[in-house]
């Protein structure tokens, strides 16, 4: 019984916050601009990690930016290219197929 009266505050409270907010006009549209500015972000941050962006493709590569990969080939490790290799091959027989 409690937790309805308190859920009710809580809506009566928000619900008080929002009209507050959303009378004044400038503050409507400052609310609509926060709104996109946020959907825009979201939908960036989303697009980001649907991406393939693997570190394969930076396996094996001797630039400055990627010392880490850089020392493992150096040391003689070459799993991240044969992996490169792996997928790329993978990837060709998979174009033969669908064409």
């Amino acid at each position: 019984m409690k937790k309805r009266w308190i859920y009710s505050a809580v809506g009566a409270a928000s619900a008080g916050a929002a009209m507050y907010v959303l009378k004044d006009e400038k503050r409507r549209n400052d609310l609509k601009e926060r709104a996109k500015s946020l959907s825009t972000t979201v939908q960036n941050s989303i697009q980001k990690d649907n991406q393939e962006d693997l570190p394969v493709e930076k396996a094996g590569v001797p630039e400055f930016d990627h010392t880490e990969n850089t020392k493992m080939v150096d040391e003689g490790s070459q799993f991240g290219v044969q992996y490169y290799n792996e997928l790329q091959e993978e990837e060709k027989e998979l174009e033969k197929q669908n064409t």
